[in-house]
């Protein structure tokens, strides 16, 4: 059995594997539950957004992700915060427009009650580096 902060790490890629099934799928009820209400999302455009707008986005099918592909992920947990760090490969569409993107987003959450859930994100775009 983990112990401290062996599982709190755990915890949070699981949080984070779930995060991202459940932009994949637009699955509302699943980012409900891990964003944090207080949260807010800035895009690589510079524009943010509450959880409201997000869940929004989703629902309406405004947003939608049909690929997400993780090329790699680091995780810092300090305490109750924690850090994800992933590189995703994104296809999908945003307000009728077609988009391809590769983004290093960086995630805060807060681990209260047993659960992780975003309190704060940042996506940018990632320079393709042939590495």
């Amino acid at each position: 059995m983990e112990t401290g902060q062996a599982a709190l790490e755990a915890g949070l890629y699981e949080a984070e594997r779930a995060l991202q099934t459940a932009m994949r799928a637009g699955d509302v009820a699943a980012l409900d539950l891990l964003l944090d209400d207080r949260v807010v999302y800035t895009g690589p455009d510079g524009r943010s957004q509450t959880k409201h707008e997000d869940l929004e986005a989703h629902r309406s099918r405004t947003l939608v992700v049909d690929v997400l592909d993780q090329e790699d992920l680091h995780v810092t947990v300090a305490g109750s915060t924690g850090i994800t760090r992933p590189l995703l490969a994104l296809q999908g569409t945003a307000a009728g427009q077609p988009f391809a993107a590769r983004l290093r987003y960086t995630r805060t959450w807060v681990h209260a009650d047993g659960v992780w859930r975003v309190l704060a994100a940042h996506a940018g775009p990632a320079a393709d580096l042939g590495l």
